[in-house]
């Protein structure tokens, strides 16, 4: 599947920031389910950095827009080749160890809640299991946006059995870590064309580490694995971990963001 991504993110400072600096992945996973056809991102009046390849594989490009500022602008276009495989990360290269995604997180801290429902999920494999905590955290958690915000964590979000794809990932990697499955967040894109699911356009879902199979993708959200639908981004222990835009601005003013994400399929 040929899909064409227009993301916009605009940040506005009042009143203006002296400077601003930040770090982008925001370019496609390069494996072998993917394939960048071509893809650009601008930053209004922005310096580009040195980019560089991370532990985690992914691509990291810093920018800094010097001051005063009242609006910086991240555009990003591209048209990505995408192939079903399943969930499966195939040909990924990367150098951390997956144990290190065993580690706790307060977005992914475990309660009595989490603990009970990891303990419910079953399989007589590690691939078994991690599909039935997948299906534990669809049926527990119901997709609705603004009943949850950036930081809510999976324990509030099981407590409150609704949020959205963040939510959904973040009790996902909290169950499977309680059962001894290496499991990290993932940021992308998804499209759905008119008979797909309610979702949102800049996407988030899981990946838990299966022995003889390494890195495979499960999306409580919408109840399924990663297909050709997916555009996969990068990842990290949590959502702020792996988020593609992360940075800071110098001064006192109040920063505010709006993102549009349009994501369509391109003719071949």
């Amino acid at each position: 599947m040929r899909l064409t991504v227009d993301h916009v993110t605009r940040y506005t400072y009042d009143p203006p920031a002296r400077s601003v600096v930040q770090s982008h992945r925001l370019h496609p996973s390069d494996f072998a389910g993917q394939k960048v056809i071509d893809w650009q991102v601008t930053v209004t009046a922005g310096h580009r950095g040195a980019p560089h390849r991370d532990g985690a594989g992914d691509l990291v490009q810093g920018w800094t827009v010097a001051g005063p500022v009242t609006e910086v602008t991240v555009h990003v276009t591209g048209t990505v080749e995408t192939t079903d495989l399943a969930g499966v990360l195939r040909g990924h290269r990367e150098t951390v160890v997956p144990d290190c995604y065993l580690r706790e997180t307060p977005a992914t801290a475990a309660d009595a809640a989490l603990t009970a429902l990891a303990l419910r999920g079953a399989g007589n494999d590690t691939l078994s299991l991690a599909h039935s905590l997948s299906a534990l955290v669809s049926d527990a958690v119901a997709y609705r946006p603004g009943v949850t915000h950036a930081h809510t964590t999976a324990a509030e979000s099981l407590a409150l059995a609704e949020g959205v794809c963040q939510d959904h990932a973040h009790v996902l990697i909290a169950l499977a870590r309680l059962r001894g499955i290496p499991a990290r967040y993932v940021s992308g894109y998804l499209f759905a064309d008119a008979d797909g699911l309610a979702h949102e356009a800049a996407h988030a879902w899981a990946e838990l580490f299966i022995p003889g199979l390494g890195w495979v993708g499960f999306d409580p959200a919408n109840r399924c694995c990663p297909d050709a639908r997916y555009i996969r981004l990068g990842s990290g222990l949590d959502a702020q971990d792996a988020a593609p835009i992360r940075g800071i601005a110098r001064g006192i003013g109040r920063e505010t963001m709006d993102v549009t994400v349009a994501i369509q399929q391109a003719s071949q």
